[in-house]
């Protein structure tokens, strides 16, 4: 077991000045592996302190500086990334087949803003003003569970192309995680105060970063609900925001889509990172007069889900990332079954054999209504609901009848009618034909899936001011 004792604050570990302690559990078997130190408003208001300081200089710093840290940075990320994979699913519970892609996208991550920032224009001319593009300033970086290294390796490498420093707060959750990125980090030599990690609760420390005034701009990542809350706690001093936040997918299969194909895609597509993520397609959308087709092909596709040990290579669905998850996902299940919703596979309770961890057998209701709570609020685990349609334009209407806007997914035969489809739908990225990711390319949310945009040549704007010279 592993006691994480000191927090990274100017360029060193040291230890923080809170004082409470959080377990750290195994959802697998719900074990403790570990423990942290939290800290507090005081490891913050030093945190900023440090990263200010540091921003004085850095902010100045040249193009081929900032490349040379990034370099360093995805030098050692990735050769820990074997590390960083299995303390990922010891910790968090991601199957092995998320946690290698979720450090993939870590590493591309850095290595795509490496490439934006060879080229990034920091000056234009716009009619007669020179228009100069500088970094915000310290920037407040809290990220989630679910992701934990991805979000961090991402966030932190905008802010260093930007010029900007950095105060971070990872899950309390993934401390293990944070704690072994720190030593990558570490080795890559990042000059110090440019990045500092306070782990911490959100209602502390997530607080206080929120507040500081010294703070400019927050990149937050989580729940709808949370970002609503740091986002009215920013406007008193008016920090930019970008929020990427919650999700309710719709997966529409168009009427000419093969189902053969797309049906069985759909179903492992809702499960992806165990139905732990934002952007899973969990409302499938079908022809009405093709139910029938659907439900036999989703039938027999969930038998071939497997539920089990995270570190097995053909796991698909591993435990919930805490017994408080555990029983949410419970709940939206027996809410499903009291809304009159038909369950087509799965249900309450745990697989057989897995009673000790967090686990969730892979559920499925179909002849869901669009008003139910299971179709309209983001459960975060293993269940799929199968709404039906009358035509394509009830399709576009159901789709975007939700408080949502993250992502969205389109099959069909006809790639040019499901391109004129998407421009129909109200979100940030829609995937025709597959489950795509490309990390130059935007990613955020419509609605109240957030605020701004990360990824790309967008991502890296958020962290910019745009000063005009006349």
């Amino acid at each position: 077991m592993k006691t994480i004792d000191k927090m990274y604050v100017n360029g060193a570990f040291v230890t923080p000045h809170g004082t409470e302690l959080f377990d750290l559990i195994n959802p697998s078997n719900n074990q403790k592996i570990g423990e942290v130190v939290l800290g507090d408003e005081t490891d913050v208001q030093a945190a900023v302190a440090a990263a200010k300081e540091a921003f004085k200089s850095f902010s100045k710093s040249s193009r081929e500086e900032r490349i040379a840290i990034l370099q360093r940075m995805y030098d050692a990320v990735n050769r820990r990334k074997d590390e960083l994979i299995e303390i990922m699913i010891t910790e968090y519970g991601g199957t092995r087949q998320f946690c290698n892609n979720s450090i993939g996208f870590a590493l591309s991550g850095i290595s795509s803003v490496i490439e934006i920032l060879k080229t990034f224009c920091f000056e234009r001319k716009t009619g007669s003003a020179n228009v100069i593009m500088e970094p915000v300033g310290v920037v407040g970086v809290i990220t989630p569970w679910n992701s934990s290294t991805g979000f961090i390796c991402s966030k932190l490498s905008n802010a260093i192309a930007a010029g900007c420093t950095t105060v971070i707060k990872p899950s309390e959750m993934s401390a293990l995680q944070t704690d072994l990125l720190l030593q990558c980090f570490a080795e890559a030599n990042v000059p110090k105060g440019i990045y500092n990690v306070v782990n911490g609760r959100g209602d502390v420390v997530g607080a206080e970063i929120t507040r500081h005034p010294d703070i400019a701009k927050i990149s937050f990542t989580g729940s709808t609900a949370v970002g609503k809350a740091i986002a009215r706690g920013a406007v008193d001093t008016m920090k930019r925001v970008t929020l990427e936040l919650g999700g309710k997918s719709p997966n529409i299969l168009l009427d000419d889509a093969d189902l053969a194909t797309a049906v069985p895609m759909a179903v492992f597509g809702a499960y992806m990172n165990s139905g732990q993520a934002c952007i899973a397609p969990t409302r499938l959308l079908v022809p009405q007069n093709r139910l029938g087709e659907v439900e036999q092909l989703a039938k027999v596709a969930v038998t071939q889900v497997k539920v089990g040990n995270p570190a097995d290579e053909d796991t698909a669905v591993g435990p919930m990332v805490s017994q408080k998850q555990y029983e949410r996902v419970q709940n939206y299940i027996n809410t499903g079954l009291e809304e009159g919703a038909e369950l087509l596979a799965g249900g309450p309770g745990k697989p057989d054999g897995l009673e000790a961890g967090n686990f969730v057998k892979p559920t499925i209701f179909t002849n869901v209504n669009n008003n139910m709570r299971i179709a309209r609020e983001e459960i975060f685990g293993p269940v799929l609901s199968i709404i039906t349609y009358k035509d394509e334009e009830d399709a576009i209407a159901i789709a975007n009848d939700t408080t949502y806007g993250l992502h969205a997914y389109i099959s069909s035969a006809d790639e040019e009618r499901a391109k004129k489809v998407a421009g129909r739908i109200d979100a940030g990225r829609i995937a025709i034909n597959g489950f795509k990711h490309d990390p130059m390319a935007p990613f955020g949310g419509f609605k109240q899936s957030g605020i701004g945009r990360e990824f790309g040549v967008y991502g890296l704007e958020e962290y910019l001011e745009t000063k005009s010279v006349l």
